[in-house]
């Protein structure tokens, strides 16, 4: 019953736009109930005529896992509704950050079996800009791995470019920058994530098959960040990485 109430105020802050206290949440769940209780979460989505469309991978970096006292990554499943090239925030956001990602998208099913040049076989990649975003009040970085992680990974949106097809060293070790409202804000690079951003998307496959789980044909997998998330604001967004493209976001009140 308790996990049910749980879930209805969830559900209720997803659809609804209104925060959350974080002390309804148990401080006591493992990191496993937590993943069921994300995918109870997607369900619930899914009743409201929303379709899986991918996942993304959050804490890919030392210093990210170290703010939520994380020994690994951790992934949320994301839906069709949380892709967009244009925000606002008073309709759509409650604390929303922003990040600079690859985009991974899936051409051909891919399990924890599917070694990496079958990863790169069957995906193309494509600039991005993520937009965590968390049903808990006063979220980031004060709360736990584990209501980061019922929570969708704090799966907020998500604005992906073109993609296309590339090779390993394509993405080893690139330079990606955030701009806002045409000014360089912030910076990083690729190896960053994990050491190279293929490596996150292997962790998330040996993850997803764990729980019984693949990336399917049309999904996408937002891979984790280049720099550390800033403040979302009113303006336009532009994430250009270096031989891969850009993409931009338009942020409105």
């Amino acid at each position: 019953m308790l996990k049910e109430t749980f879930l209805n105020s969830l559900s209720d802050s997803y659809i609804h736009v209104k925060p959350l206290k974080k002390d309804v949440f148990s401080p006591h769940i493992s990191l496993d109930e937590a993943y069921q209780l994300q995918h109870a979460f997607t369900a619930a989505k899914r009743k409201n005529n929303e379709v899986l469309k991918g996942y993304k991978i959050s804490m890919t970096s030392l210093e990210t896992q170290s703010l939520f006292k994380a020994k690994e990554p951790l992934y949320g499943q994301l839906t069709d509704k949380q892709i967009t090239s244009d925000i606002s925030l008073s309709k759509h956001m409650l604390n929303p950050l922003i990040e600079l990602e690859i985009i991974f998208v899936v051409k051909e099913q891919l399990t924890a079996a599917s070694t990496i040049d079958e990863i790169i076989n069957n995906t193309q990649i494509a600039p991005g800009l993520e937009v965590p975003d968390s049903r808990f009040e006063d979220w980031f970085p004060k709360m736990s791995k584990e209501q980061v992680c019922v929570d969708g990974a704090v799966g907020g949106k998500v604005t992906i470019g073109e993609a296309k097809d590339y090779t390993y060293k394509d993405i080893d070790n690139i330079n990606g920058k955030l701009l806002y409202n045409g000014r360089m804000i912030d910076e990083g690079t690729s190896s960053i994530v994990m050491g190279h951003p293929v490596k996150a998307l292997t962790w998330l496959l040996e993850k997803l098959g764990e729980h019984g789980l693949t990336l399917e044909p049309g999904m996408f997998v937002s891979s984790g960040t280049f720099i550390l998330p800033k403040t979302l604001e009113i303006g336009t967004y532009t994430g250009e990485f270096e031989g891969i493209g850009s993409v931009t976001l338009s942020v409105t009140d």
